[in-house]
């Protein structure tokens, strides 16, 4: 009789298995599929009747190593449907879908990045080696290792790390509180007692925090906070071994290297190298730690509180390369917030970032670079970078395509500003970025790539970099072909700069002027108009080039307002701005009807000070030419438009309207008095205002009305109005000199009841001799006199502008004159005739 007979009545006999519900996925970063499906266990009794029933979900992963780009995808699904009886038939298409595309996903850096602090690729360093091989069941052997001396601590330490390597076993391990809590405090009494065991045990709770679910089971045991406390202890042991270190190089070692090329390591004992090792050992595993518990920003916000951003830049200073990845990778982490950002920057991470660029290590190198971007979104860190000298070591990495994409954003923000764009002519790097333009052909240009070719090409050194040799005429025939916008628009950028640069686009005028049609693209169009636009040379016919493509039609159809976008109306602007330096072109515009054309669009533009602006520029080009200037002004409003805008709060706007309005009141009589009233009333605005709002009152005084008692208004020339102004009655005599009595009094100090002269005399030259010397020559003083007195009384109406030839400390003194004008009409006479005195025979009004 078999075993199974001799079993008693009642037990369980079979176990049944079935497999239910199977679906297929893809693994989320690695090359594999994953397989889930659930188990349906059934145990049978002797009879065959089902007794305990039981369901479990379950996967399968299966990892496809040898798939690569050349993997014939048919027949490798074929194969796992074969091998796995998991998967039905049916199943294949599906399959094969989900080869196809882990065939053709990119593989993140952040995954790389994530992958190289695996805890799979942690191994025990040398001198904490077991050859004994740990087991689950043997977990309560291992705890009590951890109550004995310092040895078989680390033997425990490293037995419970061996099963925590292990994935599988992590849930196991979590169920057994003893342990977790045996280790945690060891590591919290014993860490400073032995690295290695400080080392080990903090390996094992990384086991758990590689995994979300488990961060609360380290959380508890609060290792994190221990965690920065060792780090921080650490550091302070690494700064008193630099100053031993630099002991012994001074004491012994320096004059032993004087004779001798050996390394300083050789000059370290045993014990010494060791212990720096390990101390990286274990600030690499407490990092790692960190960093995955930093996954919950609450979590992070408290590490910055105990300044882990301090911490990780001092670490930059280290050598091994491992350690330099986390402490990179970590600080990548934290850089996408601003409080970190600016620890970083308080920290000078930049200059010890640079010191890491160019490395072999091409994993440190990539997240070097991933960091450095991340910092180069801000305006000071960028001018750090560019201190520490990136440029040239980013544009050495352009060589290198992994890391081509990752410097070319880089430096894409860096010549963003424009003081860095001259920093890149030394460099060999636009000599690169013009390879991998041409390179590419016809295929679509990166948009890194052209983006920083654009902005380089916006500085005259860069500009001529690119143009040499047959640089220019590349890109010109690439854009053209293409149709490439962004090309163009580099283009536009070489056109601006003068000199050689300029020049050499005189062979290109035809071509872009050919481009200027309703056939093509508006953006490609504007990139063409704008680069015409740039082409002020002198040698350019430009009356040739509008008859030849006939070019004034276009142009005066797109200045209609909605004809077009607004940004390529302003280039037809700009472009008849450039057009009109030239005396014919200018009178064929003018023939054509496009001026009327520019008054409409100012007045449908009138809020948009670029449209202003470069509309008015067009109207002082063409005031230059005696042509077109008669027709502006007696043809059209123009000047009266100037006169408008001749205050406008743009102050390119009011600059190009007070040398357009010089240049008209220069050749036409009427309009520049119209000018000089408009200037007039401008600067005199507040005594204006003061005259039409007086009220009249008891002591009303005559000189504010006419001689019919009118009360003044400003529709009138307010230079005709002599009625308005003081008279110098008791001053001059009937010959127009200055009456004795008057000097008399002025030396004096008695002119006036309230000896109002006399203080004006002392606040603006502190002495009667000092009056009388900047009086200077009698004659002259007399010649002025009789000017002003022959004149109309509105001569003595002067702005205190005027006096602009005074010593420098008169602007204190002129404004306190205002302010008693303003609190004493009265006093107005004196101080009008005080000034008339040190008028110059030049100034007019």
């Amino acid at each position: 009789m078999s075993d199974m007979e001799s079993q008693p009545t009642g037990e369980p006999r079979f176990l049944k298995r079935r497999v239910k519900g199977c679906s297929l996925d893809v693994h989320p970063t690695e090359k594999a599929l994953i397989v889930q499906y659930e188990v349906e266990a059934t145990i049978l009794g002797d009879m065959g009747e089902p007794m305990v029933g039981e369901r479990k979900e379950c996967q399968k992963i299966i990892r496809l190593k040898s798939l690569n780009a050349d993997t014939d995808t048919s027949s490798l699904a074929q194969k796992v449907v074969e091998e796995c009886h998991l998967i039905h038939q049916s199943k294949l298409p599906e399959v094969e879908q989900l080869l196809f595309y882990l065939q053709n996903r990119k593989q993140t850096n952040d995954y790389q990045e994530k992958k190289s602090i695996s805890p799979r690729d942690f191994r025990p360093y040398a001198g904490v080696e077991l050859d004994e091989e740990a087991s689950i069941s043997s977990i309560d052997e291992y705890v009590e290792l951890l109550y004995e001396d310092l040895q078989e601590k680390i033997r425990g330490a490293m037995l419970i790390f061996q099963l925590a390597r292990n994935k599988d076993n992590l849930e196991e391990l979590m169920q057994h509180e003893i342990a977790l809590g045996a280790l945690a405090r060891l590591l919290r009494e014993d860490w400073k007692q032995s690295v290695d065991l400080a080392t080990t045990i903090v390996y094992v709770f990384f086991c758990f925090s590689s995994f979300s679910q488990f961060h609360s089971l380290v959380t508890h045991f609060k290792i994190g906070a221990l965690c920065m406390n060792i780090i921080e202890h650490e550091l302070k042991r690494f700064e008193l071994w630099q100053d031993e270190l630099q002991k012994k190089k001074k004491a012994y070692i320096l004059p032993v290297l004087q004779q001798s090329s050996a390394p300083v390591l050789m000059f370290l004992c045993r014990s010494e190298i060791l212990n720096w090792l390990h101390q990286e050992q274990l600030l690499k595993v407490a990092l790692c730690l960190l960093l995955n518990l930093a996954e919950d920003t609450r979590t992070e916000l408290k590490m910055r509180n105990k300044n882990i951003v301090h911490m990780l830049v001092k670490l930059l200073e280290r050598e091994d390369q491992e350690l330099l990845l986390v402490v990179v990778s970590f600080l990548k982490k934290l850089s996408i917030f601003l409080e970190n950002k600016n620890d970083m920057a308080e920290a000078a991470a930049v200059e010890k970032l640079a010191q890491l660029l160019p490395c072999e290590h091409q994993e440190l190198l990539r997240t070097t670079s991933r960091l450095l971007l991340n910092l180069s979104f801000d305006t000071l860190l960028r001018s750090q970078m560019v201190q520490a000298g990136l440029i040239p070591k980013l544009s050495s990495l352009l060589a290198d395509e992994a890391q081509r994409q990752l410097s070319l954003c880089i430096l894409y923000h860096i010549s963003m500003d424009d003081r860095f764009k001259s920093m890149f002519a030394p460099t060999d790097c636009i000599p690169q970025l013009m390879k991998m333009v041409f390179d590419c052909r016809e295929e679509q240009l990166d948009v890194e790539l052209i983006s920083l070719c654009i902005n380089l090409a916006a500085n005259k050194s860069n500009a001529q970099i690119i143009c040499e040799g047959n640089g220019l005429k590349m890109l010109m025939k690439r854009a053209l072909k293409l149709k490439d916008v962004l090309v163009m628009k580099m283009i536009r950028n070489l056109s601006q700069h003068g000199g050689a640069t300029k020049n050499l686009f005189l062979d290109h005028v035809g071509d872009l002027a050919a481009q200027i049609s309703e056939e093509e693209a508006e953006e490609f169009v504007i990139e063409c108009l704008g680069t015409l636009a740039n082409l002020t040379i002198p040698d350019l016919d430009w009356e040739l080039v509008l008859k030849e493509y006939n070019l004034v039609p276009y142009l005066k159809d797109r200045l209609k307002p909605g004809s077009a976008e607004d940004d390529l109306i302003l280039e037809v602007v700009i472009l008849i701005g450039t057009v009109s330096m030239d005396d014919s072109c200018a009178a064929m515009l003018a023939k054509s009807g496009i001026i009327p054309a520019l008054i409409d669009l100012l007045n449908a533009q009138q809020e948009d000070d670029e449209f202003v602006c470069q509309i008015l520029y067009v109207f002082y080009q063409m005031v230059f030419h005696k042509a077109t200037r008669d027709v502006i002004i007696k043809d059209t409003q123009a000047p009266a438009y100037f006169i408008d805008l001749m205050h406008d709060s743009n102050a390119a706007i009011r600059q190009v309207c007070d040398n357009t309005l010089d240049i008209i009141a220069e050749y036409d009589e009427e309009w520049g008095k119209k000018i000089q009233t408009a200037k007039f009333c401008f600067y005199n605005s507040q005594w204006l205002e003061m005259v039409e709002n007086r009220q009249l009152d008891e002591a009303a005084e005559p000189f504010l009305y006419g001689d019919d008692g009118e009360y003044f208004n400003r529709n009138g020339d307010v230079l005709e109005r002599p009625d308005l102004f003081y008279t110098a009655d008791g001053i001059l005599s009937a010959d127009g000199s200055i009456s004795p009595d008057f000097y008399a009094d002025f030396q004096n100090s008695d002119l006036g009841e309230t000896g109002h002269l006399s203080r004006i005399k002392q606040q603006l030259i502190g002495s009667t001799a000092e009056m009388m010397d900047r009086l200077g020559n009698p004659e002259l003083i007399q010649r002025n006199l009789s000017r002003y007195q022959a004149a109309p009384r509105r001569r003595w109406i002067l702005r205190l502008e005027c006096f602009d030839w005074l010593p420098s400390e008169w602007p204190t003194v002129t404004l306190r004159i205002q302010n008693m004008i303003r609190a004493d009409d009265r006093r107005f006479t004196s101080l009008v005739f005080v000034f008339s005195l040190f008028l110059r025979p030049s100034v007019s009004l």
